[in-house]
């Protein structure tokens, strides 16, 4: 049987921390899945579930071992669908532990044989947020350095004319 982790997000676009993240945790596991959440509460995507599934599955192509796939409803029933035996969850700074860890908690009490696990990116990718990058791509700056080309492509052509 492979274990099996699943790394769950909007990835709003998916970014080159995000990518970091994957290849590690596919060096550990046997199986990566990575599960592109409908939306999340509070978050209206740029990109709707189809598109944010292809991109990560355009980046994230050179990893044999990964799957991507999109989802709805809770993380804590999809992993026990999946067969997962952990979640894997990033922490860019201290600030992103407070609700990490709320997080972990929660998702222990709702699948408990599920194990959170944090891994921290490399550190020329710790400033990264997709928050970030949109709003950088949506006043039409340069983003190359913080995602794939065919994301930063996808980011240009969304607002190509529209308005920043």
């Amino acid at each position: 049987m492979k274990r099996t982790v699943i790394y769950p997000g909007t990835f709003d676009p998916m970014t080159n921390g995000h990518t970091d993240l994957v290849e590690r945790a596919s060096r550990v596991f046997e199986h990566v899945v990575v599960a592109v959440a409908q939306h999340s509460t509070g978050k209206a995507p740029v990109f709707d579930l189809n598109e944010r599934v292809y991109l990560a599955e355009q980046t994230l192509s050179h990893v044999p071992n990964v799957e991507v796939c999109g989802f709805t409803g809770l993380l804590a029933e999809f992993a026990r669908q999946r067969g997962a035996v952990a979640l894997l969850r990033g922490l860019r700074a201290v600030s992103d532990f407070e609700y990490e860890f709320q997080l972990a908690n929660m998702n222990r009490h709702l699948v408990p044989e599920v194990e959170s696990i944090f891994l921290t990116p490399a550190e020329q990718h710790a400033f990264i947020s997709s928050t970030l990058v949109r709003e950088v791509a949506r006043l039409h700056g340069d983003v190359s350095a913080f995602v794939s080309p065919v994301v930063a492509e996808a980011l240009r052509n969304k607002w190509l004319s529209g308005p920043s």
